[in-house]
């Protein structure tokens, strides 16, 4: 009898974090890092949220509550949902979680068994395909272009689905490409689930940058196509819009209450419940007007920073980039940079074992790091599974103009030089190369 379960070789990991360790060997070292790596947005969140909080903390709203999440909260959440979607929906359908990603792994713990289909966006978040493997599932990534602004059409959709399919997921704005599925792009995809899937067909939308969207463009959701309300959890959250990742706070609407009812014994199960007195300042951040104009100034930022980067990335010899039309991630083509630096020949070097565990742009991201101290993230942290021969890294621009400057000029310098490349394959040995 082994101590680990078995199914623990399934489950998969978010490299954004695991990055850390990296990061920190190098700053032990000396090196000053720009950290291009994490999905957090580098402003504050707002006072007057921060404030409402803190009113309910002295006050003593600091025990127990309504594991489903509190009503007021559910309530606010309904409202923004009726009022952006212009669907139906009602707070008995409405589960607050500790952030936005807890409800990935209540979907597949409610809808999927093993052996089920699950077809997901790849690159996408990686937690999807982490989930998929762990409960035992088949997965199914559909493969975004970046000749296509990493949208996808039906008739991509259509490709993937069988008889065995259980769930499909979606996310636009998209981590970590910035691409946007349009209305037209959801009435498609609409149309195809509609006549290709059974009812019990679970679609998962993940909207968690619903409000960070560039060029005058608006959100629109899945679930807002007809029949679709019916068959999809809806998800989005604080920590991106509303700059309150550590808050902690996200939330599900389900397609009905019985399953909403599902996720709340999940929570009960796992986490208890969110802290009333932060989920008084989730409330807050839908009902005070004061919020829309903090939420604007940070997309404005975001966009500003996105106009000056992609032109910049653009520039350098070996990179092409696509301008993004959502989220703040930048996710550029780095094949020609991989050549320039003869990365691909050395990948091709590594013994058996360490070529399958590295890819040629993991390779040049840990050069960036190890060597010139940009922090950033290679597409496979985004999917593995059917990955190979796609050369891309992803960039946070969640960082000041200042260091995403520096970070440019930094990977300039990096990109034209090759020996410190052969050098840095040679010294470090991360690929049991040395």
């Amino acid at each position: 009898m082994a101590l680990v379960a078995h199914r623990l070789a399934g489950l998969g990991t978010e490299n954004a974090f695991k990055l850390g360790d990296d990061i920190q060997r190098c700053v032990d070292r000396g090196l000053d890092v720009i950290r291009f790596n994490l999905g957090a947005p580098d402003f504050r969140s707002a006072p007057h949220l921060n404030r409402v909080a803190i009113d309910h903390l002295e006050a003593g709203n600091s025990g127990y509550c309504d594991p489903a999440g509190i009503l007021s909260l559910r309530q606010a959440i309904r409202d923004h949902i009726v009022a952006t979607r212009g669907i139906d929906m009602s707070p008995d359908r409405i589960i607050v979680t500790p952030g936005a990603k807890p409800p990935i792994g209540y979907t597949f713990q409610t809808y999927v068994d093993p052996g089920d289909e699950v077809v997901y966006p790849s690159p996408g978040f990686p937690i999807y395909e982490s989930w998929v493997t762990f409960v035992g599932a088949t997965p199914v990534p559909l493969q975004l272009s970046e000749d296509a602004g990493f949208a996808f059409t039906a008739a991509e959709l259509a490709a993937c689905l069988t008889d065995k399919t259980k769930l499909i997921i979606l996310c636009s704005p998209s981590n970590p490409t910035g691409g946007v599925l349009s209305k037209e792009d959801l009435a498609g995809i609409a149309g195809v689930i509609r006549e290709r899937c059974r009812p019990d067909v679970r679609i998962y939308a993940d909207e968690i940058y619903e409000h960070i969207l560039f060029d005058g463009e608006e959100h629109h959701s899945i679930a807002s196509e007809p029949g679709m309300a019916e068959r999809t959890v809806l998800v989005s959250g604080h920590s991106k819009g509303f700059a309150m990742t550590g808050w902690r706070l996200g939330w599900a609407a389900l397609p009905t209450a019985e399953e909403a009812a599902i996720f709340k014994q999940l929570n009960i199960n796992i986490v208890s419940c969110v802290p009333p007195f932060l989920q008084e300042g989730g409330r807050a951040a839908y009902e005070d007007p004061e919020t829309q104009e903090t939420v604007a100034e940070m997309v404005r930022q975001f966009e500003a920073r996105r106009d000056w980067v992609v032109p910049a990335l653009n520039a350098l010899e070996g990179i092409r980039c696509q301008m993004p039309k959502g989220a703040f991630y930048i996710f550029p083509n780095v094949e020609g940079a991989c050549d320039r630096l003869g990365i691909r020949e050395a990948h091709a070097a590594l013994p058996d074992e360490a070529r399958g565990r590295a890819t040629p742009a993991g390779m040049l991201q840990m050069f960036l790091l190890y060597r010139y101290g940009v922090a950033t993230m290679d597409r496979a942290s985004f999917g593995r599974i059917g990955s190979e021969g796609q050369h891309f890294l992803r960039l946070s621009i969640a960082n000041s103009m200042e260091d995403i400057q520096t970070g440019v000029e930094r990977i300039e310098r990096a990109l034209s030089d090759p020996d410190g490349f052969h050098a840095f394959v040679k010294e470090e040995g991360l690929w049991g190369s040395s």
